[in-house]
């Protein structure tokens, strides 16, 4: 069984491959957009959002997920915490990457 400091280390490695990944994805236009830890808090609201919609509970092996909604949420949920006001479109594209890393990882 890890110890909890190995999976806190687990979970930052996985966290810097992700947004490596989510960078060499997005359109070259908007790599200065957005800072790592934008790119991290993102990460974060799109687990939230999986957790909080309840899309996680169904029983289904398929799940259809709105990415607009979940841009929606994420640059709601960044200008009610203050992080910043972003562009839904732009986050669609961090979502997308997201998507694509989480497909790739399973």
């Amino acid at each position: 069984m890890a110890s909890l400091d190995e999976l806190i280390r687990q979970d930052e490695l996985e966290n810097q491959q992700e947004l490596a990944f989510i960078r060499s994805q997005i359109p070259a236009d908007m790599k200065g957009t957005f800072s790592d830890d934008d790119i991290l808090y993102i990460m974060d609201s799109i687990v939230d959002y999986y957790f909080t919609s309840g899309i996680l509970d169904g029983n289904e092996e398929e799940t259809d997920i709105d990415m607009e909604k979940v841009a929606e949420y994420v640059c709601k949920q960044a200008k009610e915490a203050n992080v910043g006001t972003f562009d839904p479109q732009d986050v669609f594209f961090i979502v997308q990457a997201d998507l694509d890393f989480q497909e790739q990882n399973l």
